[in-house]
C-alpha cells in the first residue's frame, strides 16, 4: 500500500530516524502544488516519545472484577476506592518532518490522550519522555506546534473569513501589520481551498453553515495561521464520508510536503486514506501493538501469524487485532485478551527495540543541524521571543470586543428574542392601559411585574453564557491567544449595547402606554433603575455560569436565588419572619423595587401611597409605614450603591471562578 512514486524509508531504515535531506514528495492527485505560502515552516522538528505512560485514578465501588486495563483494590467493607486505569502503557514511536504518522485504534485505545500528551497538554501528568530533535520541548518547539482538536470548536455566526482574520489578529506577532495579518489569512484560505465558502457562516447543529469537510478545514487553518513545523489533529475526519476524508488528508500531504511533521489520530480510514500515511502506529487499550511503515503492517502481521483470509482495507484489519478479532494460522480463532496479548509481546519483542535503537544511536548531519537551530546564541532567542510576543493587553480587548458584537448580534436580536420582549411590553401596557395614579395597589404591580421580568429574563441568559463558550475558551486560552482579563472585559463591554438595547425598548412601550408619571426626568429615571437592575441580574447568572460550568444545575441554582430574591423583594409579604428578613437585604429586587417607587411617588410620600391601599395594610388596619415598613429603613442612596456594589460584585465572582478553573 506504499505510494510508489515516493519508495521512502521505513521509520527507522538504515538505523537512522529522519535522517538525510529532507524529501520532496509529489502532491496526491487533486491538490494544488502552487500554495501561497512559502514553503519554509521554520526549523524542521523530528519528535521522539519513548515509554509514555499515563494513569488516571478513579472512584469505583468495590466488589466487582478488574478486568483489562483495571488496576484495582479490593475493600471489604464495600466502600469506594481509588483505582487506577492505565491510559498508556509504555508507546515508543517517532513522527518525522515530511512525514504523516497516524494513529490507529478503536474507540478508548488511547489516540487523543497520547496527542495530547506529544502537544504537551499534560506537563508532568505521564510518565517517559517526549522530545523534539533529540532535546525538552521548549518554548520555542511548542511556538512552531498546532493542535487541531477532535471536536470543531467555532464561532457559528462568525463567517470562515472573519473567523481566520479574527485569528491572525490575535495568534500571530505584533510586528505584523494588520494588512499583513489578513493577508496571512487569505493565504491560508487559499491553501486550504476555502475561497468558495469564505464568505459563509461557520454554522452549527442549529444554524445552517459551512460543510463539515470546510469546517474541518477551518480549524486546521487555526493552527496553520502559525505557520507550525509540527501539526497534529485529533480525528480529523471524524464525521466526514469517504471523499471528504480523502480530501482533507490530502490537504494534509500537501502540507507535509512543505517539511511539516504531521500526526493525525484516525479511527477507521478508508484504503485510499490508509495508503497516504508514511507511519502507523497501532493502538490497544493503550498498548503498542504495532510501529512502522503503513505499508509493512501487513507484512508483519503476517510474520507473527496473523492475516486475513481475503484482500482487505489494512485499516479495517488493524482494528480488527486492535478489536481482538482475528483467526491465527493452525490455531483457529482466539479470544480476545489472547490476540491482543501476543501482538503486543511481538510489538514489544521485534518493533519497539529496533525504534528506540534508532533514536539513541545515530544521528545525521542533518539531525545535528536540526538540534542546532534549537541551540542558538542568546541574542538570536531573544529576537525570536520580541517576534513572537503577543500583541498588546489593549489590542486584545479591541479585537475581542469586535468579534464578541459581530457574533452574539445574532443571538441577542434574533427575532424570537425581540419577538418576547415586544409581546410582554405590549401585553403589560395593555393590561396597565393609562391606569389611574390614584390606584397605588395597580401602579404597584406594574411595578413590580417589571422587576420580576427583568430580573428573570437577563439571570437566565447569563447563566448560559460561559457554560457554551467553555469550549472555545479553554481552547483559545490554551494556544495562549489571549490572557482571560482581556476576553472577560471584551466579554462585559460587549454586553452593554446587546443587553440594554431590549430593556430600554420594553421600557418605552410600557412606560407611555401605562401612563405612569408623565415626565420627562421620571422615565429616564426608570429607565436608568431598569438598566442597573438587568446588568445585576446578568451578573448573577454569569457568576453562577462560570461558578457551576453547568447549565442544567446553574439554571436551577438560578431558579432558587430568583424566587428568594423575588419573595422578598417587598411586593408580596410585608411583615418577613425575623428569621428570614436578612434575605431581603441580598435581594437585588427589592433595592430595584424600592427605587422604581421612589421614583413615581417620591420618597416623603411613599408610606402615606402604600398606606392607601388595603392590600398593603395590616390586619390591625395599621398602615405599612407605620411598622417599619422595608421602606423606610433603606435609602435611595443606599440602594443605588448597594446594586452598583452589586454590579462589580458579581462579575468580580465570575472573573475569579474563570481564573481559578483550569485550562
Amino acid at each position: 500500500m506504499c505510494r510508489e512514486e515516493e519508495r521512502m524509508p521505513s521509520v527507522c531504515g538504515d538505523g537512522e530516524v529522519g535522517g538525510g535531506a529532507m524529501k520532496t514528495l509529489p502532491a496526491p492527485q487533486g491538490v494544488e502544488s502552487s500554495l501561497p505560502l512559502p514553503s519554509t515552516c521554520g526549523f524542521p522538528i523530528t519528535l521522539q516519545f519513548m515509554d509514555v505512560t499515563y494513569r488516571t485514578k478513579i472512584e469505583r465501588k468495590s466488589g466487582g472484577k478488574g478486568i483489562g486495563r483495571w488496576l484495582c483494590c479490593t475493600d471489604s467493607a464495600g466502600h469506594a476506592v481509588a483505582e487506577e486505569r492505565v491510559i498508556l502503557n509504555g508507546i515508543t514511536g517517532v513522527a518525522c518532518p515530511g512525514e504523516i504518522l497516524a494513529i490507529l485504534g478503536p474507540s478508548g485505545s488511547g489516540k487523543s490522550t497520547l496527542l495530547n500528551v506529544l502537544a504537551g497538554r499534560l506537563q508532568g501528568k505521564y510518565g517517559g519522555s517526549v522530545l523534539a530533535n533529540g532535546g525538552k520541548v521548549t518554548r520555542s518547539v511548542m511556538r512552531r506546534t498546532g493542535f487541531v482538536t477532535q471536536d470543531d470548536v467555532l464561532y457559528p455566526h462568525l463567517t470562515v473569513k472573519e473567523t481566520l482574520v479574527f485569528c491572525a489578529q490575535l495568534r500571530l506577532p505584533r510586528t505584523l501589520s494588520r494588512e499583513e495579518k489578513v493577508a496571512a489569512a487569505e493565504a491560508v484560505i487559499e491553501e486550504l481551498g476555502l475561497g468558495k465558502c469564505e464568505n459563509t457562516i461557520i454554522g452549527n447543529s442549529f444554524v445552517r453553515g459551512v460543510s463539515g469537510g470546510e469546517r474541518k478545514r477551518v480549524s486546521i487553518g487555526h493552527e496553520m495561521l502559525v505557520n507550525p513545523s509540527l501539526l497534529l489533529l485529533d480525528e480529523p475526519t471524524s464525521g466526514l464520508d469517504s471523499t471528504a476524508a480523502h480530501r482533507l488528508v490530502a490537504t494534509l500531504v500537501g502540507l507535509a510536503q512543505k517539511g511539516k511533521t504531521v500526526v493525525t489520530s484516525m479511527h477507521q480510514p478508508s484504503s485510499r486514506v490508509y495508503q497516504m500515511f508514511d507511519a502507523v502506529l497501532l493502538l490497544a487499550e493503550g498498548n503498542c501493538l504495532y510501529f512502522g511503515r503503513g505499508c509493512d503492517a501487513m507484512d508483519y502481521f503476517a510474520s507473527v501469524g496473523f492475516s486475513p483470509r481475503f484482500p482487505v482495507n489494512p485499516a479495517d484489519f488493524m482494528l480488527d487485532l486492535a478489536n481482538g478479532v482475528a483467526q491465527v494460522e493452525n490455531q483457529g480463532d482466539m479470544d480476545k485478551s489472547s490476540v491482543k496479548l501476543l501482538l503486543t509481546s511481538s510489538c514489544n519483542k521485534f518493533l519497539v527495540p529496533k525504534v528506540k535503537a534508532c533514536m539513541d544511536v545515530r544521528k545525521t548531519t542533518a539531525e545535528r543541524a536540526q538540534v542546532g537551530s534549537l541551540q542558538r546564541p542568546q541574542g538570536d532567542q531573544e529576537e525570536e521571543q520580541r517576534n513572537y510576543s503577543s500583541i498588546s493587553w489593549f489590542s486584545q480587548f479591541s479585537i475581542l470586543l469586535q468579534r464578541s458584537l459581530k457574533e452574539r448580534r445574532h443571538e441577542a436580536f434574533n427575532s424570537l428574542r425581540v419577538f418576547q420582549v415586544v409581546a410582554a411590553a405590549v401585553l403589560a401596557g395593555a393590561m396597565w392601559w393609562r391606569s389611574d395614579a390614584r390606584n397605588v395597589r395597580d401602579r404597584l404591580g406594574l411595578l413590580f411585574f417589571i422587576t420580576i421580568f427583568w430580573g428573570v429574563f437577563p439571570s437566565f441568559n447569563g447563566v448560559f453564557t460561559y457554560p457554551q463558550e467553555r469550549a472555545i475558551l479553554a481552547k483559545e486560552r490554551a494556544s495562549g491567544m489571549y490572557s482571560l482579563s482581556s476576553y472577560f472585559m471584551a466579554r462585559m463591554a460587549g454586553d452593554l449595547p446587546m443587553e440594554l438595547a431590549l430593556p430600554t425598548l420594553f421600557v418605552v412601550i410600557t412606560y407611555w402606554m401605562a401612563d405612569l408619571r408623565p415626565e420627562i426626568g421620571a422615565f429616564l429615571l426608570t429607565l436608568a433603575v431598569i438598566l442597573c437592575y438587568v446588568l445585576v441580574a446578568q451578573g448573577l447568572g454569569l457568576a453562577l455560569g462560570a461558578t457551576i460550568m453547568d447549565a442544567k444545575q446553574a439554571s436551577t441554582m438560578a431558579t432558587v436565588i430568583m424566587l428568594a430574591f423575588l419573595l422578598t423583594g417587598g411586593f408580596y409579604v410585608q411583615n418577613v419572619p425575623p428569621c428570614l428578613a436578612w434575605l431581603k437585604y441580598t435581594s437585588f429586587s427589592f433595592y430595584c423595587y424600592r427605587l422604581l417607587i421612589v421614583v413615581q411617588y417620591r420618597e416623603r410620600d411613599m408610606a402615606d401611597l402604600l398606606g392607601l391601599s388595603p392590600y398593603h395594610r395590616n390586619q390591625k388596619g395599621g398602615s405599612v409605614g407605620d411598622r417599619g415598613d422595608l421602606n423606610r429603613h433603606v435609602s435611595t442612596m443606599a440602594c443605588v450603591g448597594t446594586l452598583l456594589a452589586m454590579f462589580v460584585g458579581y462579575r468580580l465572582l465570575a472573573y475569579i471562578a474563570l481564573r481559578r478553573r483550569k485550562v
